[in-house]
């Protein structure tokens, strides 16, 4: 009797479980975002509460698996971009839409600071009709109440292909904290995000 009772408590356990994870599942949802240095945006968007993972990599460009080196050439299209595992449930892609445009200068062409080329471009590529339209949408919005004092150059493009970047370049600032770029560029934008969003921080 006790060993039928352990059994159909270890399946209820495991359908629990299941129950759980998929429901977990359906809230998962995919954004793209480039912003200049891949380096400067995982950095910030993983500390994010919903953000399950944020992955460093090339996206917008023509050429298939393309290497760091390549990209850097400019010869490839690619975009430096962040793709985003996230919970709708505890983050709302609006939300990321927010945090994305206060966190690096989307005015400025094929550059952010000192970092200038095609590859450092502002960029979305949507996943679905409702990134676009919210994207858009949000875009409008900033250029006619004309937040910044240039007009916002962020490409809006839909999504096609991401490839990851090289192993050295994922948690790049929470493994190279002592690297002069991440001490004299990224710390000080990091210090500036906490402090305005410090309620969506984990």
């Amino acid at each position: 009797m006790r060993s039928g009772i352990r059994i159909l408590l270890l399946f209820v356990m495991i359908a629990t479980v299941h129950q759980l994870y998929s429901q977990n599942n359906k809230n998962m949802e995919i954004a793209t975002f480039g912003s200049g240095c891949f380096w400067c945006t995982e950095a910030i968007f993983q500390q994010l509460n919903g953000v399950e993972s944020a992955v460093s990599g090339y996206s917008g460009g023509t050429v298939k698996n393309p290497t760091y080196k390549e990209v850097c050439t400019g010869n490839t299209g690619h975009a430096e971009v962040i793709q985003l595992t996230y919970n709708s449930e505890d983050i709302s892609y609006k939300e990321l839409l927010e945090v994305f445009w206060q966190t690096h200068d989307p005015t400025t062409l094929n550059r952010q600071g000192a970092d200038v080329g095609t590859q450092y471009r502002s960029a979305i590529f949507y996943h679905n009709k409702e990134q676009k339209e919210l994207a858009e949408e949000y875009k409008k919005k900033l250029n006619d109440a004309k937040i910044f004092s240039n007009p916002i150059v962020t490409e809006i493009t839909e999504f096609e292909t991401f490839y990851k970047a090289e192993n050295y370049h994922q948690e790049y600032y929470d493994n190279n904290k002592a690297q002069p770029y991440c001490s004299f560029v990224i710390t000080p934008k990091i210090e500036k995000f906490k402090k305005v969003f410090k309620d969506k921080l984990k």
